[in-house]
C-alpha cells in the first residue's frame, strides 16, 4: 500500500495532490450543505420522518 502510495506522489506531485485533496472536501462541504439546506427548505428532518408521515397517510 506504501509503494503505490509513494508511486502516485511521484507521478503527481505533492502540490497537485494537495490541490486535489481541497477541491474534493470543498465539494463534499458544499454537498453536506446543500443537502442541509434543502432537509431545511422542506420542513423535514431526513427520510425517517417523511416515511413515517407517507406510511400514516396509506393508513399503516
Amino acid at each position: 500500500m506504501l509503494i503505490v502510495l509513494g508511486i502516485i506522489i511521484l507521478i503527481f506531485g505533492t502540490q497537485k495532490l494537495r490541490k486535489l485533496g481541497g477541491d474534493l472536501g470543498g465539494a463534499v462541504k458544499g454537498f453536506k450543505q446543500a443537502m442541509h439546506a434543502t432537509d431545511t427548505n422542506l420542513g423535514t428532518k431526513g427520510r425517517g420522518s417523511n416515511l413515517t408521515s407517507t406510511a400514516a397517510k396509506l393508513g399503516h
